[in-house]
């Protein structure tokens, strides 16, 4: 079901090239193409419903031992920004809650502590950030954010949903973001896969990865070639609660987690077993898992659940549920980890790329 852009987005693509023109000075060979490489970062949270309170710090879940931003390029994805009942899910949107993630965002990227701003020099105090899109469906929310300088080069942005619930209309399963930078394609996926620890409720969660793939739609331009459809885009990102658990007693799993043996328990987490056999996000990449479970959490909490016998909750085993995968050449992978917040009962986790982009150059005598 495609959205119309949000509100809440702002296009700073200012000075673009006239697509016709830039057609035109290419086939007659005055226009060559480089490579450039810019970073990406793009991070996953199922906040669990909670509202973010004032003082919440995500720098460093965002800025890594509070250097500067590492990326040019953030892309955002959380899950359960608001309760998962009835009345959110007929409202669709709630923009209070929106406007609350993204002004904590814009802090964090923008943060001009420990720096000289131009403002104390005499100057303007320029954003080094801005979002250029953001949306929400029911409980997902996804935010993209380009550093200034690289704002320009942006262009056709645009953003689709896909519900998997309610008549196929309502629900809480993807939300897809794309944009050009450059004369690069990207797309981004943020979801929310079907829930449940038996076996066979993975079949549910690949059934939502092939509807999203197969519902999900961009308008075509007229006198252009754009990607239509997720997997035609040069470079694309999936991010969410997956909900992919681990087949093995609960008992053997909080065993083996107490115990940090990851690569153990690798071998029965679902979205490993269904990647390797085929049946889901074929083609797809998953970088190396070296940290703990991102779920379940006791609220506030270390604990997972199931380990404080003095607690009295429902038992669910821990379970890698929140990841990050990617499709197609062009991307390289050099950082991927969980991070210690204890807002809700997952842990955020974070993912740096190095993506390929291809860029339009003049060849030296030739000006515009």
């Amino acid at each position: 079901m495609l959205e119309e852009r949000d509100s809440m987005e702002m296009e700073a693509t200012t000075e673009r090239p006239n697509n016709n023109q830039a057609n035109m000075v290419s086939n007659s060979n005055i226009i060559s193409t480089a490579q450039n490489t810019y970073r990406i970062f793009a991070g996953s949270w199922n906040v669990g419903g909670v509202s973010p309170p004032e003082y919440l710090d995500v720098q460093g879940w965002l800025r890594p031992n509070n250097i500067n931003p590492p990326a040019n390029i953030y892309v955002l994805g959380f899950q359960e920004i608001v309760p998962l009942n009835v009345g959110n899910v007929v409202r669709s949107e709630n923009r209070k809650v929106c406007e609350k993630w993204n002004s904590l965002i814009g802090a964090a990227l923008n943060d001009k502590k420990n720096k000289i701003t131009e403002d104390e020099e005499g100057g303007e105090d320029e954003e080094d950030f801005r979002c250029i899109i953001s949306k929400q469906m029911v409980g997902i929310f996804i935010s993209a954010w380009v550093s200034s300088d690289l704002c320009r080069y942006i262009r056709h942005l645009s953003v689709s949903c896909v519900g998997c619930g309610i008549m196929g209309c309502l629900g809480n399963k993807g939300s897809v973001v794309r944009f050009w930078l450059h004369e690069t394609s990207f797309c981004f996926v943020c979801s929310h896969l079907a829930s449940g620890g038996k076996k066979g409720d993975e079949r549910r969660r690949n059934a939502d990865v092939a509807e999203i793939l197969s519902r999900t739609t961009f308008p075509a331009e007229p006198f252009t070639n754009f990607s239509t459809k997720i997997l035609d885009h040069d470079r694309v990102i999936w991010l969410g609660d997956l909900n992919y658990r681990i087949c093995l007693p609960d008992a053997t799993t909080q065993y083996l987690v107490e115990k940090q043996k990851w690569n153990l328990l690798l071998e029965y987490d679902q979205l490993k077993v269904e990647l390797m056999e085929g049946r889901a996000f074929e083609g797809w990449h998953e970088g190396v898992i070296n940290f703990a479970p991102s779920y379940k959490y006791y609220p506030n909490s270390g604990l997972y659940f199931g380990c404080d016998q003095k607690r009295k909750y429902k038992r669910r085993a821990p379970a890698w549920c929140d990841r990050i995968l990617w499709f197609g050449k062009g991307l390289k992978q050099k950082q991927y980890e969980r991070v210690e917040s204890r807002l809700s009962d997952h842990r955020p986790i974070r993912a740096i790329f190095m993506a390929e982009t291809e860029v339009l150059r003049a060849p030296k005598g030739i000006h515009s």
